[in-house]
């Protein structure tokens, strides 16, 4: 069998795959705090095999040679920031998350498009409580709010001003330890968060790390190789046909 089959089938399949990542992250471009996904590829058997016998012959070194999907990454690169003039919109300059609590548990976002309940609690859109340092949630009493970039919150008062709490801010030393949920949350079961560097920054929340335009050239250059690979399996498929009907009667 001609090795080409495999690498227009591998080709196929993996662009196919990437192409739903790329429609995601096109999807996604004007969410706050979403981070886009990245394709990475791998060797078809070479993680299976030892590598003597995935090279050995001209079969194993064709499959091995055409990369399948391997999965994805999440791309931590910064988006750019949004100022909005809500004092309590926050977005983080620099690696690190804000933690939130969910009905599910504690969750990680770069979505700082914060409020003030009724109660004084600070909260999301979705009203699950900002976590602090500490993983507790701030309750931030009326009046005039300031943040430092470290996350320290006062407030000026018909009494004077005082410290309210400060925002945490956390990051991972492995961040492939992160896995999305939704559009612009993601979970660490298991991985204990760290304090992050991030800066944060008052009265502005971070767009997508994915813009339009990139995200659309990239669906179109996916898809194109995907149908290039479709068209290269229909060849290879109308060749087999041929030699079907054809040499294998001459036998």
């Amino acid at each position: 069998m001609d090795s080409g089959l495999y690498a227009a089938y591998t080709g196929l399949l993996a662009r196919t795959q990437a192409l739903d990542t790329a429609a995601n992250n096109l999807a996604n471009a004007g969410t706050n705090g979403f981070r886009a996904q990245r394709d990475y590829f791998s060797g078809v058997l070479a993680g299976g095999l030892d590598q003597n016998l995935a090279t050995s012959s001209q079969v194993g070194q064709a499959v091995n040679g055409f990369g399948v999907l391997g999965g994805n990454r999440l791309d931590m690169g910064q988006g750019q920031l949004a100022v909005t003039g809500n004092p309590l919109d926050l977005a983080l300059q620099g690696q690190g998350f804000f933690a939130i609590q969910t009905p599910n548990g504690v969750r990680y976002t770069r979505d700082g498009s914060f409020s003030r309940s009724t109660t004084g609690v600070l909260e999301t859109s979705h009203g699950e409580p900002v976590l602090d340092a500490k993983m507790q949630p701030i309750t931030i009493p009326t009046g005039t709010v300031q943040i430092s970039p470290d996350g320290t919150i006062s407030v000026a008062t018909p009494d004077g001003s005082a410290i309210s709490g400060q925002v945490g801010v956390f990051d991972f030393t492995d961040p492939s330890a992160l896995t999305a949920e939704g559009t612009n949350r993601f979970t660490a079961d298991g991985v204990k968060p760290i304090p992050a560097n991030a800066q944060v920054q008052q009265g502005a929340v971070e767009d997508s790390n994915e813009d339009a335009i990139h995200g659309t050239m990239q669906m179109v250059l996916v898809q194109r190789q995907a149908e290039m690979m479709q068209k290269a399996l229909s060849v290879f498929n109308n060749d087999f046909d041929k030699t079907a009907a054809e040499d294998l009667p001459r036998v």
